[in-house]
């Protein structure tokens, strides 16, 4: 029955009072994904700076976030509790200021995703590690020799 909802809605569309909920709902992750995309196109144009600086300052960004992941992971859960607090006008004045950026400096924008994306690299990491190191000698015993066959 789900499945029939999703493609009779696919089929309809959706009305401009879903996308306005939605950004409402999700201010935030709208216009990031907006200034992402602004600072890919940006980026690829060449239009202020070209894709170098934007590949270097991925990486740097994910660097930064792999070799300090607490100081990044404290950096990061201030900024976005400071962002949640503040009024609905105040958050989209910051996705304003998040589009303009990306559109002048978009290798600040990928910076940016480089850390949260070296922060969530350093995370699963860690979390595999540690299932790992918790599992029962004999699982690992059996998924090694299963390994060599």
């Amino acid at each position: 029955m789900d499945k029939n909802k999703f493609t009779d809605k696919i089929k309809e569309g959706i009305s401009v009072n879903e996308i306005e909920g939605f950004a409402r709902k999700h201010t935030t992750e709208a216009f990031s994904a907006i200034a992402l995309i602004i600072a890919a196109i940006s980026s690829s144009f060449d239009f202020f700076t070209g894709p170098r600086f934007s590949i270097l300052f991925l990486a740097i960004g994910t660097l930064i976030a792999i070799i300090f992941p607490l100081q990044t992971e404290k950096g990061l859960k201030q900024f976005y509790t400071f962002t949640f607090k503040q009024e609905k006008m105040t958050e989209v004045i910051f996705g304003i200021v998040k589009i303009v950026v990306a559109l002048f400096i978009p290798f600040l924008s990928f910076a940016f995703l480089g850390l949260l994306g070296g922060s969530s690299y350093h995370y699963f990491i860690r979390h595999g590690q540690i299932v790992k190191a918790n599992e029962p000698k004999s699982a690992r015993k059996v998924a090694a020799e299963d390994e060599h066959d």
